[in-house]
């Protein structure tokens, strides 16, 4: 008795000076150091919270389990040590029973316990809004990015894009933010990207939202996601896809509902309207960049 009693007063201070330094923790470090958080806690999508929760208390679980075993290694190293006089081998056991049953069932245990977790949330995050907000298609090409903002008519008649070109870096290799492919989105509205390729896989990725998703030939993917704080964010291609794919950058915006309207109008006024895989059959590249000429050009 007398040492369990001194057991709960030695955890006591240790639990009380743990809560005291997760209180003390930012959100940052609370959300394990990933990106796509602010000071305040405002996560950059309805998902990226969701996203965080499952990369930190995995690797929670798994450091718990690796402490239990460095610690069990190290108890027997220590224990079972040779000690001095002693000679030969020791005490040969076969099996324990109790212990076989352990290391077999907490194993699997854990592995459901993840493979639950992680397709739970996986279902979640990969659940299409069917009634979005806003519909775009973002297309990946060799090596750069090109958006359509889709209209209500079904052959995006109605539809402004903007088509991107590869980053260029100066001598210094210093890159123009502002150059890069821009996509655009409203804060607060619920978003349905269709992610298609125009050439080899490519993956887009927002790295503040903490997802990617790949890009097909002949298989249109999909992702819908909520913004949820303004600002500007940095998108690349996760996945190698030739000689420029370190160039292959974007930027997204997320704006006021206003002014998306307002950047909408823009693309408009400046006549990038239509469907815009006709508007890029229409047009040669220059080769590597992903440039499109004019039409005049073109002919």
């Amino acid at each position: 008795m007398p040492s369990k009693r001194r057991l709960r007063w030695a955890a006591l201070p240790l639990g009380v000076a743990a809560a005291v330094a997760l209180a003390g923790c930012s959100p940052t470090e609370l959300h394990g150091f990933l990106p796509g958080f602010v000071a305040d806690g405002t996560p950059a999508t309805n998902q990226t919270d969701r996203v965080a929760a499952l990369w930190v208390n995995s690797w929670i679980v798994l450091l718990v389990v690796g402490l239990i075993t460095w610690g069990l290694m190290g108890w027997a190293a220590i224990a079972y040590r040779r000690r001095k006089g002693q000679t030969g081998l020791p005490v040969q056991l076969r099996y324990n029973m109790p212990i076989e049953i352990f290391y077999t069932i907490v194993p699997l245990i854990l592995i459901f316990g993840m493979f639950a977790f992680t397709a739970r949330d996986q279902t979640i995050i990969e659940t299409q809004y069917e009634k979005p907000d806003v519909s775009i298609t973002a297309i990946g090409k060799q090596w750069a990015w090109d958006f359509q903002y889709d209209g209500t008519e079904k052959d995006n008649s109605d539809a402004v894009w903007t088509m991107g070109v590869q980053a260029q870096p100066d001598k210094a290799g210093n890159i123009d933010q502002a150059a890069l492919p821009t996509l655009y989105l409203p804060v607060n509205k619920k978003v349905h990207i269709t992610l298609q390729s125009r050439d080899v896989i490519h993956s887009f990725w927002i790295i503040d939202f903490l997802y990617k998703k790949d890009m097909y030939i002949g298989k249109d993917n999909s992702w819908s996601f909520t913004p949820t704080r303004e600002g500007t964010y940095q998108g690349k291609c996760a996945e190698l896809c030739g000689e420029y794919h370190s160039m292959m950058l974007f930027n997204v915006k997320v704006v006021s509902d206003a002014e998306y309207q307002a950047y909408l109008t823009k693309l408009k006024d400046e006549g990038n309207t239509g469907d815009i895989t006709d508007a890029y059959d229409r047009l040669t590249n220059f080769p590597g960049t992903g440039k499109p000429t004019t039409d005049s050009e073109a002919k």
